[in-house]
């Protein structure tokens, strides 16, 4: 069996609105989520995306070297990642192109990354946790 990679999206919000949260409270909800996974708190994330490993590394291999591309390349070397709202606009803008490209085999992918990122711009408490599986 061969390795992959696993994008989790958070997919339960955790107050029915914060309509009427004064924006102080909605920024300490917001990190708490945030930092929930580093305590334990992963039962609220939903598999969204699976893909092989080798087949994940020519996917990012196609980004141009930057931030990007180190970003998605963390996966490698830590067996896993956190895509938050303070990565929405470098992988947008590095994963466009392939979302656009019709010749690209792995634009399905590009196209739900890109969804997946604009959902976390309209909700800042969503994040992905991106995971290598044996």
């Amino acid at each position: 069996m061969s390795a992959k990679v696993i994008f989790y999206a958070l997919n339960q919000k955790f107050l029915d609105s914060d309509d009427d949260m004064p924006e102080q409270a909605q920024q300490v909800m917001y990190y708490s989520l945030a930092i929930g996974h580093h305590v334990g708190v992963i039962d609220c994330l939903k598999a969204i995306m699976e893909c092989p490993l080798a087949e994940y590394e020519q996917w990012f291999g196609q980004l141009p070297a930057g931030e990007a591309h180190r970003k998605m390349a963390g996966l490698l070397k830590f067996g896993e990642i956190t895509i938050d709202s303070t990565h929405t606009q470098l992988l947008a803008k590095a994963f466009a192109p392939l979302a656009e490209d019709p010749a690209s085999l792995h634009q399905p992918w590009s196209q739900q990354l890109l969804q997946t990122l604009y959902d976390i711009e309209q909700e800042p408490a969503i994040y992905l946790m991106v995971k290598r599986r044996p």
